[in-house]
Parts: C-alpha cells; sequence; structure tokens
C-alpha cells in the first residue's frame, strides 16, 4: 500500500487529503469558492506538516486532471508538480469526471446493477462538461461538452435508469423528464474521494509524466474582454 497526497482544484471547492494504506488519514476543504490562490498552499502545507509530524513517507501526489476550472486547474496541477519535484514523488493523474463518481458509488448502494452515471460540471448556458459511466467506471460516452436539451441522453435512458450529479445537473432538471433520470444533489469532486482511484493507480503504475503533464482543460480557455472606460 502507500501515503498519497491529494488535490482537488476542478470546480469551485478546494480541497487537499492525505491517504494511508487505502484509508484517509488528513482532508481539509473550502468548499465556497473559488478561492484556490490563496487556500490552497496553505492546505498543502498543512497536510504535508502533518504526515512529516506523524514521520509519514509519501510515495505520491495525485491531483484532478479535468475537465473543469481552466484557473482551478493550471493552480492545482502545478501545486502538485511542486510537490512531486521538491520531494521526488510520483504523479498521479485523476480523471475528475470518475472522481465525482466516487461518493455516489460508496454512499448509495441501492443503485441497479444497469445504472448509468452521468456527472456534469457547469460550463455555460445550458453547456456541461460530461461523460456517461457504468457502476464500474467503464465509459459508454467519452467526456465531452454537450449543449443539453430534451433528447439529451434518449436513446440510454430509454434503457437504463441514469444518475446525473454535480454542479452542472441542477440546471438540466427541467430539460431531462424521462422517468429513468434521477438527480442527486450535493456531489462534488473532492480530494478525500480520491483514494480509491489513485490506490489502483499506484498499484498498476499509472504515472503521468511531472515534467510534460498538462491538464484536461477540454475547451481552450477564453478571457472576457476588458470593458472600454467611457
Amino acid at each position: 500500500m502507500s501515503c498519497i497526497l491529494h488535490i482537488d482544484t476542478s470546480t469551485e471547492a478546494c480541497s487537499v487529503a492525505v491517504s494511508e494504506n487505502g484509508a484517509v488519514i488528513f482532508h481539509k476543504e473550502e468548499l465556497e469558492g473559488p478561492s484556490h490562490s490563496t487556500l490552497l498552499a496553505g492546505m498543502v502545507e498543512e497536510a504535508l506538516s502533518f504526515t512529516d509530524n506523524h514521520a509519514i513517507p509519501f510515495d505520491a501526489v495525485a491531483v484532478s486532471s479535468g475537465p473543469g476550472s481552466y484557473t482551478g486547474l493550471r493552480i492545482g496541477v502545478s501545486t502538485a508538480k511542486g510537490v512531486c519535484y521538491g520531494r521526488k514523488l510520483k504523479l498521479i493523474a485523476i480523471p475528475t469526471l470518475e472522481l465525482m463518481c466516487v461518493p455516489l458509488l460508496l454512499g448509495r448502494e441501492e443503485l441497479p446493477e444497469d445504472a448509468l452515471l452521468c456527472p456534469m460540471i457547469d460550463a455555460r448556458r445550458m453547456e456541461v462538461y460530461t461523460a456517461l459511466y457504468t457502476r464500474a467506471l467503464k465509459a459508454v460516452e467519452p467526456i465531452s461538452a454537450k449543449v443539453i436539451d430534451a433528447q439529451s441522453f434518449q436513446q440510454h435512458l430509454d434503457q437504463h435508469p441514469i444518475y446525473f450529479f454535480g454542479n452542472g445537473s441542477d440546471k438540466c432538471k427541467e430539460v431531462i423528464t424521462h422517468p429513468n433520470a434521477h438527480f442527486v444533489s450535493g456531489i462534488k469532486p473532492l480530494a478525500k474521494y480520491m483514494c480509491p482511484l489513485a490506490e489502483k493507480a499506484h498499484v498498476t503504475g499509472e504515472f503521468a509524466d511531472v515534467a510534460y503533464f498538462e491538464p484536461f482543460y477540454l475547451k481552450d480557455f477564453i478571457a472576457g474582454k476588458k470593458k472600454m472606460r467611457p
């Protein structure tokens, strides 16, 4: 088993956790943001101090790799890389949408066997970053930026119950009205949920290149136009 530092800054929440031997032994989070640039460094330092004080050596750093907030992802990945370089650790990239599925899988044992999971990250207007997974996190539809309308996921909804969740799902409730559509509130991508995915990656040797890894932004950053002063 291993000791892993986990970092997530992919949405408005900012969170850090430490896992040892598959169990979370430290976590800290701020759910209302974004304020990653002012919060993350202190959270990481507290996590590092916690493990140093308990003489627990780190093996790797796991970071949410996107899609999500362009600025948030850059801050999280840059911080993770810094820790990896400073402590000579391996880097693990965790897809944000898979991370969002973990609390649903852990907390809802009554999920039907044929259920599909649809995490959604809010983009703009009726657009979301999303994918469709089985309970085993096998992708049924790949990650994409999708504009939601009444016909979205219709073919899959006709055959399976689909659970929609994440900060992009709220605006879809009145649009996706199929009887097989279920909406779950309160699910966010948080560092403390990375543990099972990061442990699996560590065991199988799925590490990212610290020097060259970049977040999966999905879409290019578009800066807002500055307003002209009268």
